[in-house]
């Protein structure tokens, strides 16, 4: 995994800047599929309903999610400012297409949406994770619907995405999970501890593009990834927040981002 993590450098510099969008999707989706493999991770993915210029919405396990998307959905991810000037990860982040959001400041908010319309209005994809933290993998948490404005105010389709994790036996497996005080090294070994795993990417029928408003949105967004992950129907309504940078609000683990190595992303 270690050569996997180096080879983005040279990735980065040499070849993403000559490259065109096509191929670039097919390198982000091809070193997603290399790393999750080195790892032991197979990705079943069934996208029956992918439309172009999506914003990707997920519930969030493991900082393996990204890859997990990537590998089959190249996106731009959604990261805190403060990553940008992460050694080495700040730098790979801000030449792959990741968004940056300074939290607290709704001027930029603003900026960021009109960000992230663009990229939508060019047909690519987007991907947010509205829990803003990681859980377990056998439950949901509120969803911040906030996060969902920038396609609905595009006037782009909402798309619900379910990852889920399993042992080759068939039973749900918790060794992704990068939830609680699990450190990614611990995330990390407990997946190497595994013979094969399977990520599991399910989307559902797009959402918002008949005039919903966004908390209606992502209370059908949430129905949707449960049922899609497995899990029970969630019991609590999306969260309710004021705005971009509240709903931005996370825990200290990854919450999404397209670099090449796990990032914080809350």
């Amino acid at each position: 995994m270690a050569l996997l993590v180096a080879s983005a450098i040279p990735l980065v510099l040499a070849i993403f800047p000559i490259c065109g969008e096509a191929a670039r999707r097919r390198l982000k989706s091809s070193w997603a599929i290399a790393l999750l493999d080195s790892l032991g991770v197979e990705v079943e993915a069934d996208l029956t309903h992918v439309v172009p210029g999506a914003l990707l919405v997920s519930n969030h396990i493991s900082w393996i999610d990204i890859y997990v998307i990537n590998s089959v959905l190249p996106a731009a991810f959604v990261s805190k400012e403060e990553v940008r000037h992460w050694p080495l990860i700040g730098w790979l982040a801000a030449r792959n297409d990741t968004i940056f959001l300074r939290r607290g400041s709704r001027g930029h908010a603003k900026i960021i949406n009109q960000e992230i319309a663009g990229i939508l209005g060019q047909g690519k994809h987007v991907a947010v994770f509205p829990e803003g933290t990681t859980t377990d993998g056998t439950h949901l948490l509120h969803f911040h619907a906030a996060l969902l404005q920038p396609a609905l105010a595009a006037g782009r389709p909402v798309l619900p995405v379910g990852i889920s994790y399993w042992e080759i036996d068939g039973q749900r497996s918790l060794a992704p999970r990068y939830d609680g005080d699990i450190s990614m090294g611990q995330c990390t070994r407990a997946i190497l501890g595994r013979k094969r795993l399977i990520a599991r990417l399910v989307t559902t029928p797009p959402r918002g593009m008949n005039g919903e408003d966004r908390r209606q949105v992502a209370a059908e967004a949430r129905e949707a990834i449960s049922l899609a992950a497995g899990l029970p129907p969630p019991s609590n309504p999306p969260e309710k927040s004021a705005g971009l940078p509240v709903a931005m609000r996370s825990g200290d683990h990854p919450t999404g981002s397209l670099n090449p190595v796990p990032a914080d992303l809350a």
